[in-house]
Order: C-alpha cells, then structure tokens, then sequence
C-alpha cells in the first residue's frame, strides 16, 4: 500500500503543534488513540490502527469488547473511539449526556452480515421468514427446510454484541424472541469457528469474517457481496460506527477521516468490508 506521507506530515505537524486530540477523551498527550468496542468494526479498527501508527508515530490500541462496551468507554472517557456495529441507543446517548459526554456518530463502513452454515448442508438459500423461524424454534430440523434429518443447532450471539441487536432488528423484529434453544458465543470468530466444526449449526457474522470453513446462504435469494451491500438489495446490511465525545479534532480526526482516503478505502476492501464513502 503506498502511503502519502505528504497528508500525513501534516498530520504530524498538526499533533506537534497543537497537540490535541478528541475534546474530553483518553488520549492526553496527542500521542495515542484508544479504541474499545466491536468485534465486528475490530479487523477495519486494527488495520487502520497500524497503518497509521507505521505512518505517523501515533500509537494506536484497539479493544474488542463487544459494541456495548464501547459505548460506556465512551461515556466512562476511556477511549478516544468508540466502534460499533449498531446505532448508539437512546439510553446510551442519555447515559453520556449525564456524564457530559457528546456521542457523534461516524460511518466507516457497510456490512451485509452474512447468514451462514457448515459447508457440508445442502441448504444453498433461506428467506428472512425461514431464518426467522429457525431462531424462534419453529423450525428445529433441517429436513422441514429442504436439508438433511438433522437437528439444528442455532447460535446467536451475547446480548452486549452490537451483532445480535442488528440481527434482531433485521431479522427477528420487536414481537419475535429468539430460542431459548439457542447456545450463545462471544463473537464473530467464536461464531466462525463453531459453525466450521458443527454440520448442522446455523448462525450469523460479519461479511468480512466469511471464508471457506463456512457457507454463507443466499438470503431472500440475494447473496452478501460488495454490490448487493453497497446498494442495499442485500436484505440484512448495516453500516459500521466509530463515534467520539464530541467533533474529533487532531489525530483522532485523522484517523476518523480514514474511511475517505483512498488508503482507508483500500484497507475496508482488504478486510472484506464495503466502502460507505
């Protein structure tokens, strides 16, 4: 990847300088960003995170403990970014105004979260209606959906993911609650790794997380992919958030800026997301 270090010798310049970051957050000193939340935004964050740090000096950490967790960082001040694969709520954004916290909202990427299975089940496609219907345990054994005589093993995620609240919204709807059948993992790799070793497991991740150790079925008869999410005919996208306390300033808003640049847009595709700017 070839970096324009003439935009970031002012970066630099301006750090140097000013040495300022985002109003009120962790990051004192102008020399470091702290960022907590998604596992879903995590691969886009991390990336962003060393090409920048190779580019400026910055120092860059990044957490990935779940999209909720990034919020109350946010409102607690304990990371200059906060990543998350949800809106923030109402009750967040209330939580941060009592704290004096300004949560602005920042869309880094979209993502079609992919509905997947082990490679081995014959199942190619499901409707929304379906892959609602698995998760409310109406439907409890592939072979009453065209597959194999085999229990289904549904997986969800835990309730502080960002990734299960997209999934009950775009999915699943207010009236309709998910299994108590269904086993929980703590993230989109946990989630891969399980459905990957489970032939009749059925769950959901992130675009950027699916490879060939899982089946992403067609949905509504649209499969996930860069034009589908881009624009919209992929029936379950969602955008990507990095939001701060309050407009970014210095490197903060640098590192913000990313997803505009033509570097940023490079490394979004590279990770397997899709570029909102």
């Amino acid at each position: 990847m070839t970096i324009n270090m003439n935009f970031f010798r002012k970066i630099l310049l301006s750090a140097t300088v000013f040495g300022i970051m985002a109003s009120g957050t962790a990051g004192a000193s102008g020399n470091k960003i702290i960022i907590d939340g998604s596992t879903t935004v995590g691969p886009v964050a991390k990336a962003f995170a060393s090409y920048y740090t190779k580019a400026t000096g910055v120092q860059v950490t990044v957490s990935e403990s779940g999209s909720g967790n990034g919020a109350k960082s946010l409102i607690n001040k304990t990371c200059d970014i906060a990543t998350m694969s949800r809106a923030m709520k109402e009750k967040e954004e209330a939580a941060a105004r009592s704290k004096g916290v300004n949560p602005v909202e920042h869309i880094v990427a979209l993502d079609g979260l992919s509905i997947v299975v082990h490679p081995s089940n014959r199942i190619n496609a499901l409707s929304k209606a379906q892959i609602r219907g698995i998760y409310m345990g109406k439907y409890t054994n592939w072979n009453q959906l065209g597959g194999a005589n085999s229990a289904i093993v549904v997986i969800q995620r835990e309730s502080n993911s960002g990734t299960a609240d997209s999934f009950k919204e775009l999915v699943m709807g207010k009236e309709n609650p998910i299994s108590k059948r269904a086993e929980t993992q703590s993230s989109n790799g946990a989630i891969k790794s399980r459905v990957a070793s489970t032939p009749a497991a059925i769950s959901y991740i992130g675009l950027g997380f699916v490879d060939s150790s899982v089946k992403a079925v067609l949905v509504d008869g649209v499969e996930a992919d860069v034009r589908t999410v881009k624009n919209g005919t992929y029936p379950i996208t969602r955008p990507l958030f990095m939001y701060t306390n309050g407009n970014p300033t210095g490197a903060v808003k640098q590192f913000i800026d990313l997803p505009k640049t033509p570097e940023g847009k490079h490394i979004i595709s590279e990770t397997g997301f899709v570029n909102y700017y």
